[in-house]
Parts: structure tokens; C-alpha cells; sequence
């Protein structure tokens, strides 16, 4: 699955770098956030130790945004940010003891990413919470909504096709293994730097083009 998530980014940002007019290639990349949220919270569930794991992500977030910003040609923090802030809110929610404290701890973390703003925004954290709190029957519906939600308020018809990496996680026991779901795991240098390298190279192509 790791596998899917990194072609399927890779894919929708080669299409939203080169190829803006064509609908195909940003239908596939919807396919990945789901995917990479969705490994936030195995990561989140299964890391020895959080603090390290946030670390990490961080340090990804800092290192991909200079790369992110002039590969994309964009003014918001990079996904992996959005990871970040998202991986911070959990972690405090499982330190609450009430649920109003947790409850405000994700609206504050929801405004924040949209008051920078992160990729995704909210949407991702709430995507994040679905897949934390909520037990997988009610996983479409409740990702069908948010995408009704995404589609007013941006008036992007094809995050709908988002809601497919959610069905396969909701009814596939294989596909919900994060990292072995076809027999194979990721090494994690590859996972790790993948997402900074090919941002890299975009930003690189990207300046060739416009300045070379």
C-alpha cells in the first residue's frame, strides 16, 4: 500500500505540474492523501515512541518546503506540515481525559491549518480523526460527507474519488496492512525521502523550464 500511496502522489503531481488541462492525472493522485493518512495513524498506533515519530515529521515537513513551494509553484506548508499538526493533535487527545478537552484540541489544530494554511486544511485532520476514532463501518459515509463538504467549499467535484482508497480500507483486511499489504514493505529510507527527492526534481524540471 505504501507502494500505491507514492506512485499515486508522484502521478498527481507530475499531472498538476505538466499537465493542468488533463483531469486523469489529479483523479489518480486522489488516491494517495487517504493512503498516507491512513499510515499516519498505523504510525501513530505503532511507533515505540511518538515523540520520535513527530520528530521525523517535522524534520520531513522543513526539509520538503522549499522544494514543495517552487516544484508546486504554491504559498501554503507542504502536506507532511499538515501531517504534523494532525500527528500533535492526536497524541494530546489521547492525553485527555475528557472529551470536550479533545473536542477542543481538534478545532484548534483545525483552524490552525487552515489559517496558515496547510494542504488539505481541516479536511485532513478530519480525515485523520475518522480513521482514528471511528470503527471502519462507518468510514465511507463519514469520508463521503467530508467530500461533500470539500466539494462546496472549494467546488472540486473530483476529491470524490478520494472516498476509493476508503472502501478498500474499510472491507479489505489485506489493504489495511499498512506495510505488507501485497508481501512487500517499503524500505524506510526510500519511504522517508521520497517525498522531499521527487519534490526536488519537480522544483529542478520546473526552473530548467522557466529559466534554462
Amino acid at each position: 500500500m505504501q507502494i500505491i500511496a507514492m506512485l499515486t502522489m508522484l502521478i498527481d503531481h507530475v499531472g498538476f505540474v505538466f499537465f493542468p488541462e488533463s483531469a486523469a492525472w489529479r483523479i489518480i493522485g486522489r488516491i494517495a492523501f487517504p493512503l498516507y493518512a491512513y499510515g499516519i495513524v498505523q504510525g501513530f498506533l505503532r511507533t515505540r515512541s511518538r515523540p520520535n515519530y513527530l520528530n521525523r515529521l517535522l524534520m520531513l515537513a522543513l526539509i520538503s518546503q522549499v522544494p514543495y513551494m517552487l516544484g508546486l509553484q504554491v504559498l501554503r506548508v507542504n502536506v507532511i506540515g499538515t501531517f504534523v499538526v494532525c500527528l500533535a493533535a492526536l497524541i494530546w487527545i489521547d492525553r485527555c481525559k475528557s472529551k470536550w478537552a479533545g473536542v477542543c484540541i481538534a478545532a484548534v489544530a483545525a483552524a490552525l491549518l487552515e489559517f496558515i494554511p496547510f494542504d488539505y486544511g481541516a479536511y485532513g485532520l478530519l480525515l485523520i480523526l475518522m480513521y482514528r476514532y471511528l470503527p471502519q463501518a462507518y468510514w465511507i459515509a463519514v469520508h463521503f460527507v467530508l467530500n461533500v463538504g470539500y466539494f462546496y467549499l472549494n467546488g472540486w467535484e473530483i476529491q470524490f474519488f478520494s472516498l476509493i482508497p476508503t472502501v478498500f480500507l474499510a472491507y479489505s483486511k489485506q489493504l489495511a496492512d499498512w506495510k505488507r499489504g501485497f508481501g512487500y514493505r517499503v524500505p524506510n529510507w526510500l519511504w522517508r525521502s521520497f517525498y522531499p527527492a521527487h519534490l526536488f526534481v519537480l522544483a529542478v524540471i520546473v526552473a530548467v523550464r522557466e529559466y534554462g
